[in-house]
């Protein structure tokens, strides 16, 4: 009689589980500008000027800039110009200030936050911007806004003049960082509105302003009196 065979081994399992990705953690700072980002903020609004189809009006220099945004006998801290850098680093940011730019002003205390992304970002101009004295920190937006005064109201607020985040880091959360940096800081001080405009094509920026809570304005239109009619009118007798 013939044993019968045995049975065959079983087939070891090699399909894996699907699992979620482990999230790639970047760490965000807001802090206030200071002269040694005029660089940064030049290369900023630049790109910023390209993106809304107005390179064409670009003039902005670093002397020009420091010169406006820094001068040597500043005012008060937000009673005029006042510029925030959007840093971000694959490794948590110190409590502290630990460079000679962070330390200038100690009035404002950076903001941070950590954002969990399903991929890691491709940074291709990180090198462009990296932040000084730091490795691994890159300046990847900013915001400068000023006071205003809203007579309605009797109060006064702070108007945006430009908010930019670079391309890689945007529908990430970072430009409401940016806002949410400008927002706090005007209820902090009691001030009674942050206001801004759009342009009307940018589609993208107009929704996630309305899901800010942010109303667009559709009865105001914005002048301006600029270069050589600003001059014209200027010298009118």
């Amino acid at each position: 009689m013939v044993a019968a065979a045995p049975p065959p081994a079983p087939i070891p399992e090699t399909t894996v589980p699907e699992t979620a990705p482990p999230p790639h953690s970047l760490f965000a700072r807001i802090r206030l500008a200071s002269i040694f980002d005029v660089n940064h903020i030049q290369k900023l609004i630049h790109q910023m000027a390209v993106y809304e189809r107005l390179n064409h009006q670009f003039q902005a220099t670093d002397a020009s800039l420091a010169a406006t945004l820094f001068p040597e006998n500043p005012p008060h801290l937000f009673t005029s110009f006042t510029v925030f850098i959007l840093e971000v680093s694959p490794n948590p940011f110190p409590s502290f200030p630990s460079t000679a730019a962070q330390q200038i002003n100690t009035k404002f205390s950076p903001i941070f936050k950590t954002f969990n992304l399903d991929f890691p970002i491709e940074d291709l101009e990180k090198e462009t911007f990296r932040s000084m004295n730091e490795n691994d920190v890159v300046v990847a937006g900013f915001v400068l806004f000023f006071p205003h005064y809203s007579t309605f109201l009797a109060k006064p607020g702070f108007y945006i003049e430009n908010l930019f985040v670079r391309e890689p880091y945007r529908k990430k959360g970072f430009g409401r960082l940016l806002f949410k940096g400008v927002a706090t800081q005007a209820a902090k001080m009691g001030y009674g509105r942050v206001e801004w405009v759009v342009l009307d094509w940018n589609v993208n920026a107009i929704q996630f302003y309305e899901q800010m809570g942010a109303q667009i304005l559709p009865d105001y239109q914005f002048c301006r009196l600029t270069g050589e009619a600003l001059q014209t009118f200027a010298h009118l007798t």
